[in-house]
Formats: structure tokens, C-alpha cells, sequence
């Protein structure tokens, strides 16, 4: 069975607050703009943490953000460093784009 995000869902991120994705999902989207984008800093806006309460407790709230800390970190990291896998190859499809097909 295969796991993850659809190719639906993944189309409809770069304009997810315009999209039909449900709001529990663009709240969290949101938060991860928030957390990784270079133009914010300090407390989340209470807009913004009111709507994450529509849809999430505080435990599940903290979850998510130490999730997408972590996320954000590492994507920044490998980066810096310009780590890519073993299996990289420039202009190659992603291994999941052939199991999708």
C-alpha cells in the first residue's frame, strides 16, 4: 500500500488556502509557512493560533510545530551543504514519480 501525500493533494500546495483542501490541513500549512519562512519571526500571529485551535488541540499543535521545526531544519542543513542522496541524479524523476505511474 502506498503511504504519503497523492499527487493531487502535492498539486493543490502551492495555492492551498485558495484550494478544496480541508481547513485543518491549511491551518497546518500555514503554520509551516510560518515556521520556515525567512520574513517572519517571533510569535505566531493569534489569528493564526486561533485557527489552529479550530482544528487542533495544544498537545497536537506542538506536535506539529516541533514536527515542522524539525523539517525545516534539516531542509535547511542539507541545503547549506548541498547534500543530496546517493541516488541523485541532476534532471532524474523522483523514484516515487515512477511508482506512481
Amino acid at each position: 500500500m502506498r503511504t504519503g501525500l497523492t499527487d493531487e493533494v502535492v498539486a493543490k500546495l502551492d495555492d492551498y488556502e485558495n484550494s478544496d483542501l480541508d481547513d485543518g490541513w491549511k491551518a497546518a500549512l500555514a503554520l509551516a509557512d510560518w515556521l520556515s519562512g525567512n520574513e517572519h519571526s517571533g510569535k505566531i500571529p493569534p489569528e493564526h493560533y486561533e485557527r489552529l485551535q479550530r482544528h487542533f488541540d495544544e498537545q497536537q499543535i506542538l506536535r506539529l510545530g516541533a514536527l515542522l521545526a524539525v523539517c525545516s531544519g534539516w531542509h535547511r542543513m542539507i541545503e547549506a551543504f548541498g547534500i543530496r542522496p546517493d541516488h541523485y541524479q541532476a534532471g532524474q524523476s523522483a523514484p516515487w514519480a515512477a511508482a506512481a505511474g
